[in-house]
């Protein structure tokens, strides 16, 4: 039964690709294209692109403005395993790490606005 499956798609990509190489024209490998071809990618950057992007980046930012009203930290609990320090940080009081923000990371004892 599969060969029977496997001939049936051999003829259709042979006859698919036999029927593709007798289109005539230009070929966007051959460096050869019409002239003022560029006016229609020139208009689609610019009516097309530029407002999907403006789009995308106003989506993202009032997505982001509704995260930030509902975001809640969770409340802290104390781990073994987390926040282990073995060594001091060489910077500041070596409890804190390089990009520490108080508000969402917490110190092996809890959240810093907490004590």
């Amino acid at each position: 039964m599969s060969a029977i499956f496997n001939q049936a798609y051999r003829r259709y990509v042979s006859t698919t690709l036999a029927n593709y190489a007798k289109i005539e024209g230009y070929s966007a490998v051959s460096g050869a294209h019409e002239e003022g071809s560029y006016k229609l990618w020139k208009k689609l950057t610019y009516f097309l692109a530029f407002p999907a992007i403006a789009l995308c980046g106003i989506n993202c930012l009032l997505a982001h403005q509704k995260e930030k009203e509902e975001h809640h930290r969770p409340p802290f609990v104390k781990y073994d395993f987390l926040r282990i320090r073995t060594k001091r940080f060489p910077w500041g009081d070596g409890n804190h790490s390089f990009f520490h923000n108080p508000h969402t990371n917490a110190l092996p004892d809890g959240y810093e606005d907490e004590h």
